[in-house]
């Protein structure tokens, strides 16, 4: 049941992933890795929030490991990353990692405790 709520989770995180990425490289160009960097920080504040609310084991598994699993991208955040330094544009590639990890963990962070406290 488990392996299940996980694959339904991660079929509508990926579509979602396209979708959001695909409308925000549509609106902010392609110059710096937008779209990732929004899904990434998205993920990881849903995330926050699932593990501040303490969801159950089945909710965890449907939403945390399934939806925001699918949804979150650190592989494309790395090869964004590398593209951007390969492109020599450092202080985008260096903005990119600061940009991701912070706000990631800065979302993480505030719905965690915002859904604790509730």
């Amino acid at each position: 049941m488990i392996a299940l709520l996980i694959l339904m989770g991660g079929a509508f995180g990926a579509v979602l992933r396209y979708v959001l990425d695909t409308a925000v490289k549509k609106r902010a160009g392609k110059a710096f890795p937008w779209g990732t960097l929004t899904v990434n920080v998205l993920g990881a504040g849903i995330l926050g929030a699932l593990h501040g609310a303490s969801v159950g084991t089945d909710s965890e598994a449907l939403l945390g490991t399934g939806f925001c699993g699918a949804l979150t991208t650190f592989s494309t955040f790395e090869l964004d990353t590398v593209h951007l330094f390969q492109d020599g544009r450092f202080l985008r590639g260096a903005v990119n990692v600061v940009a991701s990890l912070g706000l990631g963990l800065l979302a993480f962070t505030l719905l965690h405790a915002l859904f604790r406290w509730v």
